[in-house]
Parts: C-alpha cells; structure tokens; sequence
C-alpha cells in the first residue's frame, strides 16, 4: 500500500465538503479544526473561527471519553470539519476521528488553498519566532 493508496482508502464513501459548504457548516455550528502546525499557519494565514488543534494531539482533544479532551468535544455525533493546507493530511485525520467514534468527522476538499482561492475569510497566521 502507498500513502495514495491510504489517502484514497480515508476518502472512500465520504462526502468532503469545499470551501463555500464548509463555510455554512462552520456557520451552522460545525467543528472546524485546523491541523497545521504554526509555520504553515504564519506562511498561509487561517481562518477565522477555526479551532487549531495540531495534528499530533488531535484525537487526545476530539476523543468526548478522553481525559485530555477540549470543552468543544460534546460527543461522537458532533459535525468535525479537519483542514489542512491541501487536502491529504486532513482526510487521514479525519479517517481516524471516524474510527474513534466520530461518525461526522470529514475534512475540507482542497484545505486552506482552496478557501483562500474561494475568497473566504482569512486572517493572518500566527508569527512564528
């Protein structure tokens, strides 16, 4: 197997939604989480309102059980957006939040890039030093 073929396999059957569907989930009450670290925070910018969680301690803080969970983590039905800053990181960490019960869990399509081309929200990243 090769990471394509994982990335592939993350994907299958999942509805990944793009930037404008995204936006309205987030609007709605969604979970969006950016797991990029804070170099590729500063270097891109971020969005808005999303919740950054790192992709190293993501499901310690999504896991409603877990004893290092975040207040955000209410329960297993509870919708998760995942961004990255293309699209293939995410959907693997998405894939693991639906096997530790998240059920809603999914990634943005095309991540960051793909929002800033949609021209949605952004602010500038966190300065790194």
């Amino acid at each position: 197997m090769t990471v394509d073929d994982l990335v592939a396999r993350s994907r299958a059957g999942v509805h990944r939604p793009g930037p404008q569907e995204t936006r309205t989930a987030q609007l709605a009450g969604a979970l969006l989480v950016d797991i990029r670290p804070a170099a590729q925070r500063s270097a891109e910018g971020q969005i808005p309102g999303a919740l950054v969680i790192e992709r190293n301690v993501l499901e310690w803080r999504l896991d409603p059980t877990g004893s290092h969970r975040i207040p955000e983590a209410t329960g297993y039905d509870l919708p998760v957006i995942v961004l990255c800053s293309a699209g293939y990181a995410s959907s693997l960490a998405a894939a693991s939040l639906r096997e530790l019960g998240l059920h809603r869990a999914t990634d943005l399509d095309g991540g960051f890039v793909a929002w800033a081309e949609a021209g949605l929200p952004t602010e500038p990243g966190p300065p790194v030093g």
